[in-house]
């Protein structure tokens, strides 16, 4: 591939690398999370892994959307979310949100009840939301090229 041909590559599609690879991280875990217990460590890694592919998720949806030609008012996570749901990329808003919250308790809570509840709800929802999200970016990547 040339240096020109690499530079029409939409911008989504190079944040989705990073996401997709996050994305992996995180399912891995969680993988090893059904087989056995995790150590506290471990337990923590899954915070840090579920951190940083939200971060990478809602950013790579904002992408894909200002590609789509919407138009965001705000660029925060809520904000994109509601347009990634008006835009039917994305489904289970109150899912969506509840995860955006859950992201955000960990940034500032060291709670160890909620610290286990998230690691849950990571196992339990998030994940599906994050995979869903993937798929649909996977697709439309194949179709991109």
């Amino acid at each position: 591939m040339t240096k020109n041909q690499s530079n029409k590559k939409p911008r989504w599609v190079y944040r989705f690398d990073n996401y997709k690879r996050a994305f992996l991280l995180l399912r891995e875990s969680i993988e090893i999370m059904d087989t056995r217990e995790l150590t506290q460590l471990e337990k923590e890694g899954v915070i840090q892994r579920f951190e940083y592919t939200w971060e990478l998720a809602w950013k790579v949806l904002k992408d894909y959307l200002e590609q789509e030609g919407v138009i965001l008012d705000k660029v925060t996570p809520a904000s994109v979310i509601r347009a990634g749901l008006e835009s039917k990329i994305i489904k289970q808003g109150d899912l969506w949100m509840s995860a955006l919250d859950a992201r955000n308790k960990m940034s500032h809570t060291y709670n160890l009840d909620t610290f286990e509840d998230v690691i849950a709800d990571i196992q339990k929802s998030y994940l599906s939301l994050l995979d869903d999200l993937h798929l649909f970016l996977m697709n439309s990547v194949l179709t991109e090229k």
